[in-house]
């Protein structure tokens, strides 16, 4: 069983976030618990994957077509950190 840690600013992230959104996030909360990012990796839909670059550790699921989680897992089959829900930002920085 896996342990799910949100950063205190994800409350407030998911209150301005539409409802299907929610709902993503709670099924995605669920599988985490359950099976770990590896039953992340097994649902296409989740378009789960490893980032580069300044957030290299961390990994990416998609909650729909504009909104990602962004996430870290600490400590392998124990704890996984919930840094960021938002949408994401599709301009070249």
């Amino acid at each position: 069983m896996w342990e799910i840690y949100e950063h205190r600013r994800i409350a407030k992230q998911l209150g301005t976030s539409p409802v299907e959104i929610l709902k993503i996030y709670e099924k995605w909360k669920d599988i985490v618990s359950i099976s770990g990012p590896a039953g992340l990796r097994s649902i296409k839909g989740f378009h789960d994957e490893a980032l580069r670059g300044e957030w290299k550790g961390h990994r990416s699921s998609r909650l729909g077509i504009k909104h990602r989680i962004l996430y870290k897992v600490v400590k392998e089959e124990v704890l996984v950190q919930v840094i960021n829900i938002t949408p994401h930002d599709y301009r070249r920085k």
